[in-house]
């Protein structure tokens, strides 16, 4: 069968390495891809929220399968458009519905969501331009450090912690009155600090069965030791030193049984990926957010780690066989390393030549944001390349990572030198 993939990053490029080994699988096609996509299936070019061109692409290419990467399309409605439309109602689109897409698009919905479902997170309260001097009062009574988060979505950029009240009601300012992060910031959760350590969960479900995924850790800040500003990622683990038996009991019981309950309850349309950020406070786990997408590049070490046929399961989500099927996963630990355009998160140049990918031999390159001209592969985003390795413990997979990455180059080219090195 044909596959479309929409998305043009890591995760999407990890993606299509995973679905490209099925039995099932006949061509993938990705809109738009980059570089390294190209290698496995047909780029297609255009816009992720472009629903009418994805609908022209499906029917002339005889899609039997659409999976959604990126978050835009999915809190944009692409499940509805496709339910609507009778030529491609019965196409199987790995995306959860609207209403359901808003445990994303919005802090505050995921935030209710969570309190009615008694759902472990942190204390907060949601404010407006309207509300800023209740907002003020409600700083007032916290305690540092202050985290204030953009109620819509904001690339992954719109959580802020400062450590200092006059900071933080000075970013507040910024955010609601003055726009900082357009109209994701109309308004802005305040919430407590949680001091802890953090960790990636992610789970496959058609709103009803769910399967467990390889947990991970990733790394946000562009900086060594967490520091500086955040990024789109920078960088992650699998599995997760510190997550013992106990622990992820817990986050099954405490966490992911009422998140699926609680789409269940609520009727939500969900096929597909639900990623819990959550935060180990002592001995227990909270929930930081959710996302209604695999993340990346978290992706690039957790659909390495699956040996099964992935598109078996995505297959079944529709059908009752779904919780019949056991993943099969890589007992190895995979670590990867993002390389980042010179100055990202901030303003960075495009369009620079890379050199040395075909020496890489001990490594799998995911690409991020690259683009092919003149038959050169040449920078073409932020975050430009993801390299991930397998060892028999995260220490020797980063090793692996960082001997590799010693034979690429490309002007600017920056990368943490410390994933993994907390653990």
């Amino acid at each position: 069968m044909n596959i479309l993939i929409i998305g043009g990053g890591g995760r999407e490029h990890s993606v299509a390495r995973s679905i490209s080994i099925s039995k099932n699988c006949n061509k993938i096609y990705i809109l738009p891809g980059n570089a390294g996509t190209a290698e496995l299936g047909e780029n297609i070019e255009g816009d992720v929220n472009d629903f009418n061109l994805i609908k022209k692409t499906v029917l002339s290419n005889q899609i039997s399968v659409v999976f959604v990467g990126p978050e835009d399309p999915i809190v944009n409605g692409i499940y509805d458009f496709f339910k609507k439309e009778q030529l491609l109602k019965d196409i199987l689109i790995v995306a959860p519905g609207k209403r359901a897409a808003k445990l994303e698009g919005s802090k505050d919905f995921a935030k209710v969501f969570m309190k009615k479902n008694n759902i472990p997170t942190a204390k907060h309260s949601t404010f407006s331009k309207e509300t800023i001097q209740q907002a003020y009062s409600f700083l007032d009574q916290m305690k540092p450090p202050y985290v204030l988060k953009a109620d819509g979505l904001a690339a992954g950029k719109g959580v802020l912690i400062l450590n200092t009240l006059n900071e933080a009601k000075k970013e507040l300012d910024n955010m609601l009155l003055k726009n900082k992060f357009g109209k994701a910031s109309n308004r802005v959760v305040i919430e407590e600090f949680l001091d802890g350590i953090e960790l990636s969960c992610f789970v496959l479900t058609n709103g009803k069965d769910y399967k467990v995924l390889p947990f991970a850790k990733d790394y946000k800040k562009i900086g060594e030791a967490d520091t500086g500003l955040n990024t789109g990622g920078m960088g992650a683990v699998s599995p997760v030193p510190f997550l013992d038996e106990k622990l992820k009991i817990k986050i099954e019981e405490k966490i992911i049984k009422p998140t699926v309950q609680g789409i269940q309850d609520e009727r939500m349309d969900y096929i597909g990926f639900i990623f819990i950020g959550l935060i180990k406070v002592k001995d227990e786990p909270y929930v930081i957010e959710y996302n209604v997408r695999m993340g990346d590049p978290e992706t690039e070490v957790v659909f390495p780690r699956i040996k099964s046929d992935i598109l078996d399961f995505l297959l079944a989500l529709e059908t009752d066989n779904f919780p019949l099927l056991d993943l099969d996963i890589d007992s190895r630990a995979a670590a990867t390393v993002m390389l980042v355009s010179g100055g990202y998160p901030l303003a960075y140049e495009k369009h620079i030549p890379i050199s040395g990918l075909r020496d890489i031999n001990q490594s799998i390159v995911f690409h991020a944001g690259t683009k092919t001209q003149d038959n050169k592969i040449l920078t073409n985003g932020g975050r430009v390349l993801a390299i991930t390795s397998f060892g028999e413990t995260i220490n020797k997979a980063t090793d692996t990572c960082y001997k590799e990455i010693q034979k690429i180059s490309f002007k600017g080219m920056s990368f943490r030198k410390d994933i993994g090195f907390d653990l």
